[in-house]
């Protein structure tokens, strides 16, 4: 099977997304409460047993992996397309329980750009990186199909996960991010309740909401994924696209949309990842809500790796684990990022349990890790592109 190279994935040109929106705040409110204008909920604090693992994980954890990460230096390196404020609490609690671990760093790349930046490093056999994280589900199937990219490894908390814990071979769900329809309160008619309503919404104001709805451009792995995915897991998805499109405008980044939306330059905006939405709307004072589409919500996994050279290979052993354990999950849900993990609740907490809960599990569209033929990316998206002008190039 021949995967996509020329428009999509590791080897096309990305564009850079602007930078986020300062958001200030960690907690999350409850869906429920977006909007309302209330303070953001707190949540609870996260309870860390430092220096300790579950008796499940095997007896020569504590030499291979713990005792082998002190003698590492207390360092990690990430590469990754997740925001400053989604990964605070991540690495404040891993710090908290591994307390050698002084340094923690993560840059904010593009989600294509990851895999780009990490393979033209190991091309040259000199690459810093110890973990990849990127929910490009496209250009990570391409990045794992290669020889010497991943170092193999299999968490002991792999038995306690749902099946789609793995993504491919090496290869972790640390969130299962949903893409939402965002919406600002003050300017739109009404709430939308899906895709379809939305375009039911636009028809009914067609001056009004003329090119003031946003759609994620597909150009990258990740917005082709988000796009994708509603068309070939929804039966009627097509149909409703091609209603709503036409009043539509492309942003290459989730932060963009809703930077535009609480602005005002667009009324609503479909396709956008909950990562970055949700920290917008508790600092929005109910000026922006965000809903999960009734008729298919996506969720996008956020793939995490051991990079092949990891130059901290047992304390980036050990962070995977932490990510996937229950003390790492309430931390990704703290930090704006859903967590999928059985028994994370609380105020303040985004989960996969919430989506389905919201929505049904039948309207619950898992968008896999797959790389797509050259042929079939081609005609999907000139099938999107007759309906939508592409995102202009960010500077």
């Amino acid at each position: 099977m021949q995967s996509s190279t020329s428009r999509l994935g590791t080897r096309s040109p990305v564009r850079r997304h602007l930078a986020l929106a300062a958001v200030g705040a960690f907690a999350m409110a409850s869906l429920v409460a977006c909007g309302s204008g209330e303070a953001a909920v707190e949540p609870k604090e996260n309870k860390i047993s430092v220096e300790e693992v579950p008796d499940y994980y095997p007896d020569s954890y504590a030499e291979d992996v713990v005792a082998a990460s002190k003698k590492e230096g207390g360092e990690l390196t990430i590469y990754s397309n997740t925001s400053e404020e989604n990964w605070a609490p991540i690495f404040r609690d891993f710090k908290k329980k591994f307390p050698w671990v002084e340094k923690v760093s993560a840059n904010d790349l593009d989600s294509d750009e990851v895999f780009q930046r990490v393979l033209a490093e190991q091309a040259t056999g000199s690459s810093p990186v110890d973990l990849v994280v990127s929910n490009a589900s496209v250009a990570w199937a391409d990045f794992a199909e290669r020889e010497g990219t991943l170092q193999a490894y299999e968490s002991p908390e792999l038995a306690k996960l749902p099946d789609f814990a793995q993504l491919l071979p090496d290869v972790y769900a640390m969130s299962t991010d949903p893409q939402t329809i965002a919406y600002n309160t003050e300017l739109m008619p009404e709430a939308p309740t899906g895709v379809a309503d939305l375009a039911d919404i636009a028809e009914e104001n067609k001056d009004l909401l003329q090119d003031k709805i946003t759609v994620r451009d597909p150009e990258s792995s990740f917005g082709f994924t988000v796009t994708r995915n509603f068309t070939e897991a929804n039966p009627d998805g097509w149909s409703d696209l091609e209603q709503v499109l036409p009043y539509t405008r492309a942003e290459t980044s989730s932060g963009t949309q809703m930077e535009k939306i609480l602005s005002g330059e667009y009324l609503a905006g479909f396709f956008v990842s909950g990562g970055p939405a949700f920290p917008v709307v508790d600092d929005s004072q109910g000026l922006v809500e965000v809903i999960y589409p009734e008729d298919g919500t996506t969720i996008l996994p956020r793939g995490v790796g051991i990079a092949a050279d990891a130059p901290h290979a047992a304390t980036s052993k050990l962070f995977v684990d932490f990510l996937l354990s229950d003390e790492g999950q309430r931390a990704v849900a703290e930090g704006g990022l859903s967590s999928y993990r059985d028994g994370i609740e609380g105020p303040g907490l985004h989960t996969y349990q919430e989506v389905v809960e919201a929505v049904g599990e039948e309207n619950v569209l898992f968008a896999p890790y797959e790389t797509v033929p050259k042929d079939e990316v081609d005609a999907w998206l000139d099938k999107f592109y007759s309906y939508v002008e592409p995102a202009p190039e960010e500077e």
